[in-house]
């Protein structure tokens, strides 16, 4: 595959202004960022090297700022959520996660283009919640006005924040690929991972089969990711893996809160199997394909390939 970069293109759409430029509190704030980095930078390697991991774990942070404010919210309204209260816990984390989203573009800290991926999750997710909690696979034991079926409608929006993420962290970092499998290899792959997850429970899982055909695909593919001067790599698939690790923590932290629940967790609490990192490692495949065919894929020139390498230990 030619690993040149690539003109905006059906496969490589222009990419909007990123939130600095949109949002005059950032830019300030980057401006500010960049003389202490001056600063430190003069101060030797050392410096400089811990201020890039900093500056690294701040852009993962912002890069994760929806999906911390809702995981947040479910912890605060656990702890704090009053058992007669008028109105439904479900009904208050849907009608708090309406008002964030709605906040990140009034405040262009998301764009439109990434809320029209996000809402496309938003759709897919409610539509396997739907039909997973009809099929017992999970539950959800609270009350609540706004849902479908036995779905409260908020969760829609805990599928939506992979997606925030996934489409903020691709403008923060600018990602660029090298042997980046085709779009219409990805989309293909993600149509059949979204059907397994249809009819799964029939017995006819291939989702052994699916894993393996995305290692095949996204193994050969580098990301390269700018954390400050220049654009640091690491294989994709590593990066895939590392962010389905995560989703699985705050899974665990959910059913912790009891917002949702395994049958295996109705009488008493215990860790989310270690297999359902398989599950969120192909749901993720469909939220990453996603974003990739808004944002484009941008490929790495040979010329400009970094000399700095981040590879699993």
């Amino acid at each position: 595959m030619n690993d040149e970069l690539r003109e905006p293109s059906e496969e490589c759409p222009p990419r909007e202004a990123s939130a600095a430029l949109q949002w005059r509190a950032i830019a300030r704030f980057v401006e500010t960022e960049t003389r202490l980095g001056k600063r430190l930078t003069s101060s030797g390697p050392i410096s400089a090297g811990a201020y890039e991991f900093l500056r690294f774990g701040i852009k993962q942070g912002w890069a994760c700022l929806f999906g911390g404010l809702l995981l947040g919210l479910l912890i605060l309204t656990r702890l704090m959520w009053p058992a007669h209260f008028p109105v439904a816990r479900y009904d208050a984390l849907f009608a708090a996660a309406l008002m964030i989203q709605a906040l990140l573009l009034w405040f262009r800290m998301e764009t439109w283009a990434e809320a029209r991926v996000i809402l496309v999750f938003h759709v897919i997710g409610t539509v396997m919640e739907i039909h997973k909690t009809a099929i017992g696979a999970w539950v959800y034991p609270e009350a609540s006005f706004f849902r479908l079926g036995s779905v409260p409608l908020f969760t829609g929006f805990m599928y939506a924040a992979v997606g925030s993420y996934i489409a903020r962290v691709w403008r923060l970092f600018d990602f660029r690929f090298t042997r980046h499998p085709p779009l219409w290899a990805i989309i293909t792959l993600s149509v059949a991972i979204y059907a397994n997850f249809l009819t799964d429970h029939t017995g006819l899982d291939f989702r052994f089969g699916l894993i393996a055909v995305a290692a095949l695909a996204f193994g050969p593919a580098t990301i390269h990711f700018k954390v400050w001067h220049r654009h640091r790599r690491m294989p994709l698939l590593v990066g895939l893996g590392l962010v389905t690790l995560f989703i699985w923590l705050a899974e665990n932290i959910g059913t912790l809160t009891g917002t949702w629940l395994y049958p295996n967790q109705m009488v008493r609490w215990s860790p989310v199997a270690a297999a359902k990192l398989s599950s969120w490692f192909l749901l993720m495949i469909v939220s990453y394909t996603l974003v990739a065919c808004a944002q484009g894929i941008v490929r790495w020139r040979h010329e400009e390939m970094p000399t700095v390498a981040v590879r699993p230990s």
